[in-house]
């Protein structure tokens, strides 16, 4: 049977006006012409630098774009898109309070209602927005889901991105759909694509297997004497850490563990395809 998780560290951000489309197409990384109900898309609010601010999944609900987002810093995901509504006619709105957030994985099916494939790989499952007294019932604990991804290599948000700082190739958005690159504009579009055609990731966001404690989040990486990145989201012997990528042949210490960086498939796969 397949397993199911709420997600109580996600919530959701509705956009609703008859101008939605076209006021998210301006800002957000993926192309909102894509959306459509049964299909979800991953993407991004970045500063007008190009770094990294927020990640969601959008869920087309009809008469609303509803964009799932980490809970805790929903509210300031809908302030930031409500500074560029002008004269559009939308409005954005928190709703995390009352909704549930989970993901299916394993073979489980995709109930009715808010819910779609997640975009970036297909082992990674479904995701899905419920009202409370509506969500499926879980099968399993929140952590066991936050095993699978770390497994997968997929980043959760800012436990293992950082606000102002983390640029989007470093966290393997282009290769797990959250960028189109025949949009035209957004917010860091200028930035995204110069990142892209010179070529200029010197560090990236990889899976660890954790041999010894698990440091916290933000602890140094360490080749030799040198600093060469910082671990960031891990459980059960398992991480995700921000390495320099001419770090990874080296023998690598973060706090009293030994890290041995890994590659999934879709990693592999997608330096291949670069090359």
């Amino acid at each position: 049977m397949g397993k199911i998780a709420q997600l109580p560290h996600r919530g959701a951000v509705a956009v609703t006006g008859e101008d939605r489309l076209v006021f998210l197409q301006g800002l957000v990384s993926a192309d909102m012409r894509e959306a459509a109900p049964g299909r979800a898309l991953w993407s991004a609010l970045l500063t007008p630098q190009g770094k990294w601010l927020h990640e969601f999944f959008v869920f087309d609900g009809g008469d609303r774009l509803v964009l799932e987002c980490e809970r805790d810093r929903a509210s300031d995901l809908a302030q930031r898109l409500a500074r560029f509504r002008l004269r559009a006619k939308v409005s954005v709105e928190d709703i995390s309070p009352g909704i549930v957030v989970a993901a299916g994985w394993d073979g489980a099916a995709v109930p009715a209602g808010l819910a779609a494939a997640d975009p970036r790989l297909p082992e990674a499952g479904w995701r899905g927005v419920f009202p409370a007294d509506a969500a499926p019932e879980p099968n399993a604990e929140w952590t066991a889901w936050d095993a699978h991804r770390l497994a997968l290599g997929l980043p959760d948000g800012s436990r293992d991105l950082e606000p102002d700082r983390t640029l989007l190739l470093e966290a393997w958005f282009d290769a797990l759909g959250g960028i189109s690159w025949t949009k035209g504009c957004y917010m860091g579009q200028e930035l995204t694509a110069r990142t892209r055609y010179r070529g200029l990731v010197r560090r990236r966001l990889f899976p660890v297997r954790v041999e010894g404690p698990l440091p916290p989040p933000g602890t140094p990486v360490m080749a030799g004497e040198a600093e060469v990145g910082t671990i960031r989201s891990g459980r059960d012997g398992r991480a995700l850490a921000m390495l320099r990528t001419e770090a990874l042949r080296e023998r690598l210490r973060c706090g009293e563990a030994v890290l041995v960086p890994e590659r999934p498939h879709w990693m592999a796969e997608a330096e291949a395809s670069a090359t």
